[in-house]
């Protein structure tokens, strides 16, 4: 399957995943609709997009439910279609439980979570009144099974797949599909932007994230799974492991995740 003609909108797209997925879908002729807090790095990544149609900038602020109603407001009135919303944006932590502020969780869950179903209620009756539409949500492995120093993370996660498994049930016979990407992990900027226990950023790069999974492998996979329309998809190394030990040989993954080292 290729996404040429197709219309596609790409949240966190400024980096990392959301930039590959961008400079992917461009090639491909897709039209695209991408977004973030910081619309600088979208217009320099616009200008990169070789094989794009169209690019709209549409700058976006997960956090702030004014701005997602402001951004969704101006794509739909821009588009007659929409094939594809990729729910990328995200941010990530890297702080003990005991020792994180309730603002620390709150922050998360109100950006990895309200954030993107904030988004798809002003999506979803759009896909339904054009009969079909396909939302793909970036996750993680941690959103699949607990992680040391990441709590309030993977709960915002572990909600994701909640929300969006129901979503998909509901809709079977409406011709909305729903994938799930669990990366493990991937060579971004995701461990540097980290928030820690007072919400301010850790502005450290993960020796293990440093050493994933390129990050236009990954968008690789995940395209090539969204043309299959896959339900859940896990991607990285050896990491993702755990997912199987923890469904498989749970006693295994409760000694190992306890064991991890920490970083």
């Amino acid at each position: 399957m290729t996404f040429t003609n197709k219309t596609v909108w790409i949240t966190g797209a400024s980096s990392g995943i959301g930039e590959a997925l961008t400079l992917l879908l461009a090639a491909q002729g897709a039209d695209l609709i991408i977004s973030s807090r910081r619309k600088e790095t979208l217009e320099a990544l616009k200008g990169k997009c070789v094989g794009a149609k169209n690019v709209w900038v549409i700058p976006l602020d997960l956090e702030n439910d004014v701005s997602i109603q402001a951004a969704a407001d101006t794509v739909l009135s821009k588009i007659t279609k929409l094939d594809y919303m990729f729910h990328n944006g995200g941010i990530s932590q890297r702080s003990l439980t005991q020792e994180t502020d309730l603002a620390v969780d709150h922050k998360l869950m109100q950006i990895n979570y309200f954030g993107a179903i904030s988004l798809t209620k002003r999506i979803l009756p759009f896909y339904l009144k054009q009969g079909f539409g396909h939302f793909i949500i970036t996750s993680t492995i941690s959103g699949v099974f607990g992680f040391p120093l990441r709590s309030a993370y993977a709960a915002s996660k572990h909600a994701l797949h909640g929300y969006f498994d129901s979503l998909r049930a509901e809709h079977l016979e409406n011709n909305i599909d729903v994938t799930i990407v669990c990366p493990g992990r991937i060579k971004t900027n995701i461990s540097l932007n980290a928030i820690g226990s007072d919400g301010k950023s850790t502005g450290k790069l993960d020796d293990a994230q440093n050493n994933g999974m390129p990050a236009e492998k990954c968008a690789s996979i995940m395209l090539k799974s969204v043309g299959k329309k896959k339900k859940e998809i896990y991607i990285g190394g050896k990491e993702i492991l755990m997912v199987y030990f923890k469904r498989f040989i749970p006693a295994l993954y409760y000694k190992l995740a306890a064991t991890v080292k920490r970083d």
